[in-house]
């Protein structure tokens, strides 16, 4: 379709949660809330996973990865709905809209990706761990990471492409809190089946491939854990992949819930879920790989009671008070009275 023809409609209103302004405060406050809590914790684990030589493994290469992407994944949708709760606009335009989108379901591909890695990792740690130094090297680390963050992005560039090419016209009104694709393609006056028949295969190739992928890793993983004659045995390489499984169930039980269903669905329900996966899931994942394992709690401590850098930084801050109590008292000393 030509680009002049393209579209009447150059910005979309998303209707998000409406409310009262009262409840819009406090769903700011909340929102806001939930989001520093990813951010800082997300760093957080980034930071101690980087400053921790102990921590250098696959497995928390990977964690590195998937906090990168957490913090990523909430920042595309919750400063727009934080916004929104502020402001009587809800507007975004559609160029922000489609990037929104792409960012969006770029990333959430990244995820499956990752998280089928991450569970290859765990297979072959309880699986065949004599094989697991020579095969989880750094370059293969490394290689598998950039392979899940370039496919997740580059398979999204063919559906967004075509999306440019739409046409919108008619109601600029998104019933929704970001540019899903569902309500962003009703908004088209143009033929949407070529991109919904696209979207169907790249969840089939990357998420369901990905979904199977890590199910059969932890049949195996399972499988084998169980054949451990003693139970504290048993109970010790569980807990290695326990929080990476939690993130599974929760990640994907949300994603197919929303992605499975038929098409007619309730809006409300939609949005609901949607936060779910999207802000609420953000917030549970540092807490998961925090609490449940000792290893960063240890190094968290660590680096709380003996990190240098925090010594001297909070060294730096009580010489700077002290030279400007000194610089203060010499002022009052030599000003004339």
């Amino acid at each position: 379709m030509d680009f002049t023809n393209r579209s009447e409609v150059t910005e979309f209103i998303l209707v998000g949660f409406p409310s009262t302004p009262q409840l819009e405060k406090l769903y700011f406050f909340i929102f806001a809330a939930m989001y520093l809590w990813t951010i800082t914790a997300n760093t957080v684990i980034i930071l101690v996973v980087r400053l921790d030589r102990h921590l250098h493994t696959p497995m928390y290469f990977f964690i590195c990865n998937l906090s990168v992407l957490e913090i990523g994944y909430t920042t595309v949708t919750t400063p727009k709905l934080m916004g929104n709760f502020l402001m009587r606009s809800k507007i975004i335009s559609l160029y922000g809209c489609i990037v929104q989108f792409y960012l969006f379901f770029s990333l959430g591909s990244t995820q499956c990706l990752l998280l089928a890695v991450m569970a290859f990792d765990r297979y072959l740690a309880i699986c065949n761990p004599l094989r697991y130094n020579a095969v989880m090297t750094p370059r293969t680390c490394t290689l598998a990471a950039f392979c899940s963050w370039g496919t997740g992005f580059l398979a999204m560039l063919v559906p967004v492409g075509l999306v440019l090419h739409l046409s919108f016209c008619g109601s600029n009104i998104i019933d929704h809190f970001f540019c899903d694709a569902d309500p962003l393609l009703r908004r088209s006056c143009s033929e949407t089946r070529l991109i919904e028949l696209l979207d169907f295969i790249l969840a089939l190739i990357i998420g369901m491939s990905s979904f199977m992928f890590t199910m059969v890793s932890y049949f195996y993983i399972i499988s084998t854990i169980m054949k451990i004659p003693l139970s504290k045995s048993r109970g010790k390489a569980f807990s290695t992949c326990s929080s990476h499984l939690i993130i599974v169930v929760i990640f994907y039980t949300t994603v197919l819930f929303m992605y499975i269903r038929p098409k007619a669905r309730n809006s409300e329900m939609n949005k609901v879920v949607s936060v779910f996966y999207s802000v609420v899931t953000p917030v549970l994942n540092p807490l998961i790989y925090t609490l449940r394992n000792k290893d960063v709690k240890d190094a968290i401590n660590k680096l709380v009671r003996h990190d240098t850098f925090c010594q001297t930084f909070f060294t730096n801050c009580v010489i700077l008070l002290k030279n400007e109590s000194f610089i203060g008292n010499k002022r009052r000393i030599n000003s004339p009275n």
